[in-house]
């Protein structure tokens, strides 16, 4: 069975519009069974949302192509998520999963943005973070991926 050529460009698209979306998506890996998994949710004040915001996307994640490869890959298997509502208290809780967890890895902030930036830098960029954050309302799991 022959195709036109319209038909054939048509049919092309069409895969294209679909496959699209999953070719350029992020790949990220995910914990196998028995592999820790690291939550953290950092509670935000409601008035720093958007320091919080800039710092991590616009400083944090940007000054890991800073690093080495080996350092680089806590970010790759990290996922930073954005609350959709606020907490009880008025807080905003913004979570990082790392899946999985990389042994031995650097997953302070502190020290990792001393890394991309120098010190001086660092503490300019750690202060805004500190300064977004209500500490004591910070909490984090260690949990272990199932079987299922």
């Amino acid at each position: 069975m022959s195709y036109s050529p319209l038909r054939q460009i048509l049919f092309c698209s069409l895969f294209i519009l679909i496959a699209n979306p999953v070719l350029s998506q992020t790949t990220h890996s995910v914990a196998k069974a028995n592999e820790t998994v690291w939550v953290i949710a950092y509670p935000v004040k409601a008035t720093k949302r958007a320091q919080y915001e800039r710092f991590i996307h616009e400083i944090f994640w940007p000054g890991a192509k800073n690093l080495s490869a080996s350092e680089q890959k806590v970010f790759k298997q990290t996922r930073v998520l954005h609350p959709t509502k606020p907490e009880a208290d008025g807080s905003y809780a913004y979570l990082f999963i790392m899946d999985p967890v990389v042994k031995g890895a650097d997953y302070g902030i502190e020290s990792l943005l001393t890394k991309m930036y120098g010190k001086q830098k660092a503490a300019e960029h750690f202060k805004l973070f500190k300064d977004a954050i209500i500490e004591k309302n910070y909490k984090d799991y260690r949990v272990t991926q199932s079987n299922d």
